[in-house]
């Protein structure tokens, strides 16, 4: 049976069919604009017009679906929370998919169908025996989501993962999760080009600010990326004592840089309850952009 999955981003929604559970290989990718600013139905519309075009294409239609989302289902409410597609919010979204395309769905957050997808047929093939994965999000914006024995873990309220919005900075910036000071605003890409502009009345970009950093031409550059790399060791030790992973991967743009796995790594073991001892992999991903609408498909 053919596994299909739907990535819904903020400006494209993507559909893939893998082969069978037995054989993941890709048979089909196709897009559509999301065009959010045309409101939830139209959203809902786009999905169906994907479905068909992709069903055309294969010459069969899928009799279910799993859908990797911004935000989440509420386990208690059934209605999405915590999207930044904000037109989706509080919207009975699970049961409009099911009755607009006339077959179950099964939606989790972008960051568990990373974390699922990265564990099965990405950088945790390399890790077979890794029972609990930890898959990392720092881009724009900081999530995270955990797979255990190769199943997403939702949590009770839906929120598994969701290591972003802890505080790691007190009297730090303010969130729009009505916190001050979490990961998210800290150690995210935005967090980290608003912390060298209020120190030097410069707006760069964060490869600028790195490129700055390596070429020690700039003090608030070396700041800026010393102050990341502190936090990253605190953020991640919390996660570490709590959950103690098998493998935690990185994805998301502020991922890519090399000193989160060198001098990154060694302000983890400051703050880990370890007696300083530190032997977790922590690696980048290898699937790319291909990881949320794989892992909706595995789904």
């Amino acid at each position: 049976m053919k596994l299909w999955g739907i990535d819904l981003g903020g400006t494209k929604i993507e559909c893939a069919v893998l082969d069978s559970e037995n054989n993941l290989s890709v048979i089909i990718r196709k897009r559509v604009p999301t065009e959010a600013e045309k409101g939830y139905q139209h959203i809902v519309n786009q999905i169906v017009k994907l479905v068909d075009l992709v069903s055309e294409e294969l010459g069969e239609r899928p009799n279910k679906i799993g859908f990797a989302t911004p935000g989440v289902i509420d386990p208690e409410t059934q209605r999405m929370k915590n999207s930044n597609t904000v037109c989706m919010n509080e919207q009975p979204m699970n049961q409009d998919l099911e009755k607009a395309l006339g077959i179950p769905v099964k939606l989790a957050n972008d960051a568990n169908c990373f974390a699922l997808a990265e564990t099965l047929m990405g950088a945790g093939k390399n890790y077979p025996n890794a029972e609990l994965v930890f898959g990392v999000i720092m881009g724009t914006g900081v999530g995270g989501g955990l797979v255990v024995h190769g199943k997403v873990i939702g949590g009770h309220h839906g929120i598994g993962g969701e290591w972003g919005h802890n505080i790691i900075e007190e009297g730090g910036e303010p969130c729009y999760c009505g916190k001050a000071g979490c990961v998210e605003k800290v150690i995210s890409g935005t967090g980290l080009e608003l912390f060298y502009e209020k120190k030097s009345g410069n707006n760069l970009k964060l490869k600028e600010i790195l490129e700055r950093y390596e070429a020690k031409s700039d003090p608030i550059a070396e700041e800026t990326i010393d102050r990341m790399l502190e936090y990253y060791g605190r953020g991640i030790s919390t996660l570490i004592n709590v959950l103690d992973p098998d493998l935690i991967v990185i994805g998301g743009g502020v991922g890519n840089i090399d000193l989160l796995y060198s001098e990154g790594y060694e302000r983890i073991k400051k703050y880990i309850f370890n007696n300083k001892k530190l032997s977790t992999p922590i690696i980048k991903p290898l699937l790319g952009d291909s990881a949320g609408v794989f892992g909706a498909a595995l789904l």
